[in-house]
């Protein structure tokens, strides 16, 4: 079907209706997220959609700016953006509005968020999110429970198999940093190792591309590929990077044996403002990341450098994508003059409700238009399939 340009149905690209029964499953998906981090001590926090420009965009939002749309507020005549991250806004409450609460500070949100790119998902720019943020601790207990919390969340969903993707995206820069790479051989660098292009990182910085390749090549199963690192000759910023990161590994091994946890010393991409050790979330059968996180700075009043933060975000559309179908409830069709005290026991029994708004003289007719499985005739449900 061709639609004009005016056509009621007709969306921008990369935004799309979330319809019945698939918002339905979503919701629900993200309320058993929630359900996990709010019982491990995180508190619900709920932002708005739209922020002044300058405070979205500072500290982590400034990896978010060409993300962002932004419009001009008609009252207060300042630019605004339009959350394309939930991060941020949880940065920006606990340095303001939660400044003097208890660190460590625990926070939690689900929401939507939008974006101004869009890739081969109608859905693209227009995701929901459900995640979790600790501010205030360097412990890397800190984020062995962060990257624990995001396992609990899917498991809750239903998600099985489940692996984590560690790594640590400022390692390549600790590699070239003395290298006096210009910024656009620096982004090119950091394409290439994305890439795993050992031929462009030679090309690139033929000074530190054995390490560079040696961490690439080396990259698989945590215990591994952290035995393997210990032959690579780094210097010293980087090699308490990866000292950090087998403590890390150490604890989130010590809670989750079974864990499927790997490592990819020099994965960068989708970690712009992390600043420690990063991870990516997949799930067996399923090729779209989950959800991703990990270790930043966080603004703050009173500090220069920030805040220590780390957390992570959850992609509800592919978490949902890859949860397990959700058995659909049965619909009853209710006739008019049905008792309140009748429709509560149907209800009771799990049963979704579908009143009558009028006289009806075929009531398995209308259940079946309507999608109901049954109806209610006399005392009883009785069963399309039955009739």
């Amino acid at each position: 079907m061709t639609y004009s340009n005016s056509h009621p149905a007709l969306l921008p690209t990369g935004l799309a209706d979330v319809l019945p029964p698939a918002a339905a499953a979503q919701a629900a998906a993200s309320a058993r997220a929630m359900a996990v981090f709010q019982r491990e001590g995180y508190e619900h926090a709920e932002p708005p959609m739209l922020e002044f420009e300058d405070s979205f965009l500072a500290g982590a939002g400034d990896a978010l700016t060409r993300e962002t749309f932004r419009m001009m507020d008609p009252q207060s005549q300042r630019m605004l953006a339009l959350r394309s991250d939930m991060t941020p806004q949880m940065a920006r409450l606990a340095s303001t509005r939660l400044a003097t609460a208890p660190r460590p500070l625990r926070l939690c949100y689900a929401g939507s968020v939008l974006r101004v790119s869009g890739g081969s998902s109608a859905r693209d720019r227009q995701l929901r999110q459900a995640g979790a943020e600790l501010f205030g601790s360097r412990a890397a207990e800190a984020d062995s429970e962060i990257v624990l919390l995001a396992v609990a969340a899917l498991d809750a969903i239903g998600i099985n198999s489940i692996s984590v993707d560690l790594n640590v995206p400022r390692m390549a820069g600790d590699l070239t940093a003395d290298l006096g790479l210009s910024p656009a051989s620096k982004a090119a660098l950091m394409t290439a190792l994305d890439r795993k292009d050992t031929a462009e990182m030679r090309r690139l910085a033929p000074a530190a591309a054995d390490m560079l390749i040696a961490l690439t090549n080396i990259g698989g199963p945590a215990e591994d590929a952290l035995k393997a690192a210990e032959a690579v000759a780094l210097p010293d910023a980087a090699a308490e990077r990866l000292t950090r990161l087998a403590e890390i590994t150490a604890l989130i091994r010590a809670e989750a044996p079974n864990l499927d946890l790997t490592i990819d010393f020099v994965e960068h991409r989708g970690f712009d403002y992390h600043t420690g050790v990063a991870f990516s979330l997949f799930a067996a059968g399923h090729d779209r990341e989950l959800g991703h996180g990990g270790r930043y700075r966080a603004p703050a009043l009173d500090r220069d450098n920030g805040e220590p933060a780390v957390g992570f975000s959850l992609f509800m559309d592919a978490v949902e994508a890859a949860a397990p179908k959700p058995e659909l409830s049965v619909r009853v069709y209710t006739p008019i003059g049905m008792s309140a005290e009748d429709r509560q026991k149907v209800q009771a029994l799990g049963y979704v409700t579908v009143r009558a708004l009028g006289p009806d003289a075929d009531p398995a007719a209308t259940a079946a238009a309507l999608n109901c499985a049954a109806y209610w005739r006399g005392d009883d449900v009785i069963f399309l399939k039955d009739e």
